[in-house]
C-alpha cells in the first residue's frame, strides 16, 4: 500500500504562482547611460529567440523539480501488511539488598567462596535472561531505596546495571519497607494482574520511613504480589584467636517479617541457604504464568522520499544550467 505520511504539504504546490502573482519585482535603476538607436532590433531578436526550440525547457524542468520536491517533503511510503505482535508476560520488579551484610562470604559460586551479592548477581542474571516478554525493573536498597532501572524490555541493560551494583552503594542498613513502597509507586499504573515484586534481603528492616508490614498492606490493596527471598547460610566456620567455631551468619534475618510480607500480598517466602537453593527458587519463579496483553500490530514502512528528492534536485539543477546556457 502506497501513501503519503504528510499529505497536507501538497497545499504548498501553488506557492510559486502566488509569489509570482503578488510579489512585485524590485524597481529597476535609472535609465541607461548609453542610448542605442537600434535598440528595437535587439528587442525583436529577443522576441524571436523566445520562440526557439528548448527555450521553455528551463521552465518545464523547474515545475517538475518543484513537484518532486513537494512530493518528497510529503514523505511517500510503502506500507507492508500488518504484522501482529502479541506481547505477553508480567511487569517484574527486582529489589536487591545492598546492605553491608551482603558482603558475608557464605556462598560458593563455581567452586569458589563468594559473598552473598555475587551469588545473587549470578543467579538473578540467568533469571532475567530467561524472562523474555516481561518488562523488568531493578530497585537497589540499603538505608534508602533507589530505582536503578525502570520497567523495560531491555533485559541486557538490567543485567548490566545489576552486575555493576556494589555493596554499600545505598548505605549499610536495610530499608525493606521503603523498597516495597518504591515498587508500589512504580507499578501502580500497571494492570493489577501483572504486578510482581521479587524482594531479596539477608537481614531485618533497620532503616527507612515505612515499616515493611505497613508497606505490605498497601501493596495488597494495590494488587502487588510480593515474593520474598531470605539469603544466607545457616552456619559457617570462622577462625579466631582460639581456633575455629561455627556461627550462624543469618541470625539477623527476620524470616517472620519476610514471610508475613509475602503472605499478605498472595506471594511466597523462600529461603536460600546456598547457590543451589537460590537457583531452584528462581527456577520456580521463572514458571510464573504469563498474562496475555492486547495484541499490537506493526506495519513495516519503506521510506521512498529519497527518489523524488534526488530527481527534484536534478531537475532544478538542469533548469539552472539551461537558463544559464540560454542567457549566453
Amino acid at each position: 500500500m502506497f501513501e503519503f505520511a504528510w499529505p497536507l504539504l501538497f497545499l504548498v504546490l501553488p506557492a510559486p504562482l502566488l509569489v509570482h502573482r503578488f510579489w512585485k519585482p524590485a524597481p529597476r535603476g535609472g535609465e541607461a547611460a548609453l542610448r542605442v538607436a537600434f535598440a528595437g532590433e535587439f528587442a525583436d531578436l529577443g522576441a524571436a529567440g523566445s520562440t526557439m526550440p528548448g527555450s521553455r525547457a528551463p521552465l518545464i524542468l523547474a515545475v517538475v523539480g518543484w513537484l518532486l520536491l513537494v512530493a518528497a517533503a510529503a514523505r511517500p511510503q510503502w506500507l507492508g501488511e500488518p504484522i501482529e505482535q502479541t506481547v505477553s508476560g508480567r511487569d517484574l520488579m527486582l529489589a536487591v539488598d545492598l546492605s553491608g551484610s551482603m558482603d558475608i562470604e557464605d556462598f560458593v559460586v563455581d567452586g569458589e567462596v563468594s559473598n552473598r551479592l555475587e551469588a545473587v548477581k549470578r543467579v538473578a542474571s540467568a533469571f532475567i535472561e530467561r524472562r523474555s516478554g516481561d518488562r523488568i525493573g531493578l530497585i537497589l536498597f540499603g538505608e534508602q531505596a533507589y530505582l536503578q532501572v525502570p520497567l523495560t524490555f531491555d533485559r541486557k541493560t538490567v543485567e548490566k546495571l545489576l552486575d555493576e551494583a556494589a555493596i554499600g552503594l545505598a548505605g549499610d542498613k536495610t530499608a525493606i519497607g521503603d523498597a516495597i513502597g518504591l515498587a508500589i509507586k512504580r507499578l501502580r499504573d500497571n494492570p493489577a494482574d501483572q504486578r510482581v515484586l521479587i524482594l531479596l534481603s539477608d537481614g531485618a528492616n533497620t532503616a527507612g520511613q515505612v515499616q515493611p508490614l505497613q508497606a505490605a498492606e498497601l501493596a495488597a490493596r494495590e494488587g502487588l504480589k510480593i515474593y520474598t527471598i531470605g539469603v544466607g547460610a545457616d552456619e559457617m566456620i570462622v577462625r579466631d584467636f582460639f581456633g575455629t567455631r561455627r556461627v550462624n551468619p543469618s541470625e539477623d534475618l527476620d524470616e517472620a517479617a519476610m514471610t508475613a510480607i509475602a503472605e499478605k500480598t498472595g506471594g511466597r517466602y523462600f529461603r536460600a541457604r546456598n547457590t543451589e537453593e537460590l537457583d531452584r527458587i528462581y527456577a520456580l519463579l521463572d514458571r510464573l504464568e504469563p498474562t496475555a496483553r492486547d495484541a499490537r500490530y506493526f506495519r513495516p514502512r519503506d521510506e521512498l522520499y529519497p527518489w523524488p528528492l534526488g530527481l527534484g534536485l536534478l531537475a532544478g539543477a538542469g533548469a539552472l544550467w539551461l537558463r544559464g546556457r540560454n542567457a549566453t
